[in-house]
């Protein structure tokens, strides 16, 4: 490997920091490496603990992966998903920093579980910033505001402050969570290394750059761009327009463990609640298991684990492979693939896709899980019904001029009675708040705002 791509690495790899004062994105001082002795937190680690240990994580914990407001006790949330992923993460990330020492070009000073390290927090802050009801709840919030009858909420704002409001993006949220809300608010967030956040970004655009325009996918609104834009710098990452950014590389580690797990564990969670028979679980990994000790148990649960282990390794090994096969496009912001499942081996590739097809067949489709997906939008639209036109008011007539109902309705919120700057950044608190909510809260204050749960 050249001179060139080991210096690209020393950069992607960046421990600095950044906060966010008055505007102005500054690199901060942490005592993160000032720990120092060998045996104490690395850089990598502190960010770790403070992903951990943050409340918004904290709040996965309710929060819906496949199955909104699950009552069986085995079933995946997204706080078991983000650890789980976090473990597929990293041992992807060590296995890539191994072929990196012995390529030579992992640079001094960085050990291959630095690799794991990064990843694994990336891992764990992915979903950090999903609503209430999943992927439900970022289509029943898009909805609300896409609605003409809602448009006038909306009238004042520009283009792309609009394209931003009405698209909440769990991803996009994931990185406001980590670089604005959390730990130092507004002034940085949790201040993680750049090279997690590099790690943590799948969609480095915009709400209006062309790659997301298609599918809603991006991962950077207005309010969290000029932070990004300062890590984006400092990590070398290459420019291709206005505000679309290559990809980290190691992001497609990131991108990787989270399509391995939701791909096998939410079968496994299928067979656990009686939605799938385990025949079909063995049928689709079969050709991964190589022990012959998998057929000689009956116990449903320890058959799943066991496939699901062995197919999780193939696929971690698969997947390191195919990273270092492809380490100079990567590095070179061309990767024409759509991700590194996509130039796995076929084995690998297609049992993921039958997995994919499967849950979406059988699973995503069942009659339990689409009544309560259902139910989703009008529990957000009442909150939303609530609470938007109260800051429409605030922002327009001003607080003198409020109804008794509106200044209620401002009272709900943490700081809501605070105005904001603009009425951009008061809305983007309403998905703050509404997107924080856990699936039960969300559910219980819309029933009680409603007035149905009065008595």
């Amino acid at each position: 490997m050249s001179h060139f791509s080991r210096m690209e690495w020393r950069r992607l790899l960046s421990t600095r920091r950044f906060k966010v004062n008055q505007g102005i994105v500054k690199e901060t001082r942490t005592p993160a490496t000032e720990e120092g002795s060998p045996g104490l937190r690395t850089d990598f680690h502190i960010d770790h603990d403070r992903v951990v240990f943050s409340s918004a994580f904290r709040r996965l914990g309710r929060k819906t992966q496949v199955h909104p407001l699950a009552r069986h006790d085995h079933t995946h949330n997204r706080l078991t998903h983000s650890v789980e992923v976090a473990s597929v993460g990293r041992s992807l990330g060590n296995r890539v920093g191994m072929m990196m020492q012995h390529a030579q070009i992992l640079p001094a000073g960085y050990t291959p579980h630095d690799i794991g390290a990064v990843v694994q927090v990336a891992c764990l802050a992915h979903d950090i910033g999903n609503p209430p009801f999943g992927h439900t709840g970022e289509d029943a919030m898009r909805d609300w505001f896409r609605q003409p009858k809602n448009a006038h909420f909306l009238a004042p704002l520009s283009a792309e402050e609009q394209r931003d409001i009405q698209t909440y993006e769990g991803n996009a949220h994931s990185l406001r969570m980590v670089g604005s809300l959390e730990m130092y608010a507004s002034e940085g967030g949790m201040r993680l290394t750049s090279a997690a956040i590099g790690t943590l970004i799948k969609y480095p655009w915009t709400a209006d750059a062309p790659p997301a325009l298609g599918r809603d996918k991006f991962n950077i609104y207005r309010t969290e761009l000029p932070y990004f834009e300062r890590v984006a710098d400092e990590l070398g990452l290459i420019r291709q327009e206005s505000h679309v950014w290559a990809r980290h590389p190691l992001s497609y580690l990131m991108e990787a463990a989270d399509d391995i797990c939701y791909a096998i564990l939410d079968l496994e969670d299928a067979v656990e609640i009686g939605i799938l028979d385990v025949k079909e679980f063995e049928s689709l990994f079969a050709g991964f298991a190589e022990y012959e000790r998998v057929w000689e148990t009956d116990d449903v649960r320890q058959k799943c684990a066991m496939l699901r282990g062995i197919a999780v390794g193939r696929c971690v090994s698969e997947v390191a492979d195919k990273f270092m096969l492809h380490h100079d496009s990567l590095l070179a912001g061309t990767f024409a693939a759509k991700d590194l499942l996509n130039v796995c081996a076929p084995s690998v590739q297609g049992t993921l896709i039958k997995a994919k097809e499967l849950a979406s067949n059988k699973v995503y489709r069942h009659h339990t899980k689409l009544v309560t997906e259902l139910a989703a939008y009008p529990c957000l639209a009442v909150l939303l019904d609530v609470l938007v036109p109260a800051i429409f008011a605030l922002h327009t007539r001003g607080r003198d001029q409020l109804t008794p109902r509106e200044n209620r309705a401002l009272g709900l919120m943490e700081h809501g009675g605070q105005i904001q700057p603009t009425l951009y950044q008061a809305y983007m608190r309403v998905l703050d708040f509404i997107g924080a909510m856990t699936d039960n809260y969300a559910a219980n204050l819309a029933r009680d705002i409603s007035g149905i749960g009065i008595l």
